[in-house]
């Protein structure tokens, strides 16, 4: 049976009560509506929980639309939400403007509610199509965890939230053991599906939202983990090194073992002005290089300093 697919998020903001009035009635029946009386509001909800498209009055007391869309831009983390302006200003240079500063569409007032439906549904099914193509690009088309594009983009985002809140940042490099006379032994398409097995495996020891799992490359895997210390990243690399040799799957040419087994290092960091992730990086890898030297199916772990 298929899951009903969740309406799309559409915010309103409109400093006058009457237009809100119309449009949320207008819109309901096919959106989730929300709706802000000010500018400032509106960058607050958004922040709070993005929507899929904001329908934006420009002339709004202390805040004007332009406003809101220019800091609605500047900002990675919600510039792709379509704003569509809503305005009495119908002069070519305002209409200029609202999309140079990045609007997708542009509705004098008063406002046809079957043009504005019409605009709406357009640009809510170009984001979901748009918001597909960028799930499928950072998604490892082997395994189905993340791929190296979404890992860096991940560590980049979870180290600048962690400095703000001088929170410990923990990162997992794990590297599954003698892989190459897997593929030896056994085939490439066996090596496939090692690859999921241990994908797997590895994505569902993480419980948190925030947390990543990815294919780094290769064989090899990273996993972000905000908020954890480097005990609590330490006992989670030894659950995943278990739950892999939990597994079971023959290999018979290792060194190691019978079965596939993982190495894995281990960094954490409490981020600060002049360090950046790549030390991170550094040492969890530098970590793993350490385990291997040490025998494999092994975790070490160590804290930036």
């Amino acid at each position: 049976m298929e899951m009903p697919i969740k309406p799309a998020t559409v915010l309103v903001v409109d400093d006058a009560p009457s237009n809100l009035v119309i449009l949320t009635e207008s819109l309901r029946s096919e959106f989730d509506v929300r709706i802000a009386t000010s500018g400032a509001e509106a960058l607050r909800l958004v922040e709070e929980a993005p929507p899929d498209l904001i329908l934006l009055d420009i002339l709004m007391p202390d805040m004007d639309g332009y406003e809101v869309c220019r800091r609605l831009k500047a900002n990675p983390a919600t510039s792709n939400i379509p704003i569509i302006f809503l305005t009495a200003k119908g002069d070519v240079a305002d209409e200029t403007l609202g999309l140079s500063i990045g609007a997708v569409d542009y509705i004098i007032k008063p406002v046809s509610i079957p043009i504005v439906l019409a605009r709406v549904r357009t640009h809510v099914e170009l984001k979901r199509r748009g918001d597909l193509l960028e799930t499928l690009s950072m998604r490892d088309g082997l395994t189905g965890i993340a791929n190296r594009r979404r890992f860096d983009d991940c560590l980049g985002r979870a180290w600048r939230q962690s400095l703000r809140g001088a929170t410990p940042l923990s990162l997992i490099m794990a590297d599954i053991d003698h892989f190459k006379a897997y593929n030896d032994t056994y085939g490439h398409l066996a090596g496939d599906e090692c690859l999921r097995a241990v994908a797997t495996s590895l994505a569902s020891a993480l419980k948190r939202p925030g947390d990543l799992a990815a294919r780094f490359g290769g064989e090899e895997f990273a996993m972000v983990m905000e908020e954890t210390s480097l005990g609590g990243a330490t006992h989670l690399a030894e659950t995943m090194r278990e739950a892999v040799a939990g597994l079971g799957m023959e290999h018979r040419d290792s060194s190691v073992a019978a079965i596939v087994t993982i190495t894995l290092g281990v960094a954490s960091a409490v981020p600060r002005p002049g360090l950046g992730p790549d030390a991170l990086l550094r040492l969890a890898d530098y970590k793993l290089y350490e385990a291997k030297l040490a025998g494999r199916n092994r975790v070490l772990a160590a804290s930036v300093l």
